[in-house]
């Protein structure tokens, strides 16, 4: 009994432990690299979105090398094993199709660039602020403050509107007047207060384009420029504006009605 227990110990109790501290030890080092890397590349004003990604390459590799190192200590051939996963691959490979075009769709997330971490995209049926570029999926904060996680292969086969992409964004405020005014006299207005919206671009002029002739009001889209960053400001300011002098101007704001008409019959 006594020397089925030393064999027990010292052949299946201790290398067990050396994997288990083994694969501890790895996963310490992975983060710690991966912090690593991630605070140096940022330092030195390194893109964020590859910044991420890099780390994240060298977070997985550190540990698949530890898993490796732990098959050899048990007697198990990495080579061996290799090609048990590459017959395995196949298989493996049609029940993740998913999952592998997903990894593929990330890929070319990276290597296109239609967005980076920190712009604000509306995709796959999601709106948010890119977080993370993951190798599977991609991770939004939306501006009501919830995480989105979407796979990659959705975002990649979508169209794709990034809305901070450039530095200035056009302003459309849409509104209606009565038949009755003055379509001279309304334009004028409108441009008016739109000139005066504060955080306009200065080096583009406002615009009261008269849209179109609807069922109950005349339809007027007033434009300006903004900066990006100030596009749901300026887009407030002038949304009061375009209201405060049609009052001003005794120009009324109508509402769809209808009108009934009773016929009697005798």
């Amino acid at each position: 009994m006594a020397e089925f227990m030393q064999v027990l110990i010292q052949d299946y109790l201790i290398p067990a432990g050396g994997a288990l501290l083994l694969l501890v030890a790895a996963w310490v080092v992975a983060n710690w690299v991966r912090r690593l890397i991630r605070s140096s590349l940022t330092d030195t004003n390194f893109d964020l979105t590859l910044t991420r990604f890099f780390s994240n390459i060298a977070y997985y590799a550190i540990l698949i090398f530890a898993v490796l190192g732990v098959l050899s200590a048990f007697g198990i051939g990495v080579a061996s094993f290799a090609a048990v996963l590459a017959a395995a691959g196949f298989a493996v490979g049609l029940a993740l199709q998913g999952s592998l075009s997903n990894f593929a769709a990330g890929v070319m997330l990276l290597i296109f660039r239609p967005f980076s971490v920190g712009d604000t995209i509306e995709v796959a049926g999601g709106r948010g602020t890119v977080q993370e570029i993951q190798l599977f999926t991609t991770i939004l904060d939306t501006p009501d403050n919830r995480r989105l996680t979407i796979p990659n292969g959705s975002i990649f086969g979508d169209t794709i509107e990034n809305e901070t992409f450039h530095d200035t964004r056009r302003v459309d405020v849409e509104v209606g007047t009565d038949y009755p005014a003055d379509l001279d006299r309304t334009r004028d207005v409108l441009l008016q207060a739109a000139s005066g919206v504060e955080g306009r671009l200065q080096d583009k002029e406002p615009v009261a384009y008269l849209d179109s002739l609807g069922g109950s009001s005349i339809n007027w889209s007033v434009r300006v420029w903004a900066s990006t960053d100030d596009y749901w400001t300026v887009k407030g300011r002038l949304t009061q504006a375009v209201k405060d002098a049609l009052d001003d101007a005794g120009i009324g704001i109508p509402y769809p009605q209808m009108d009934v008409h009773l016929d009697q019959l005798d």
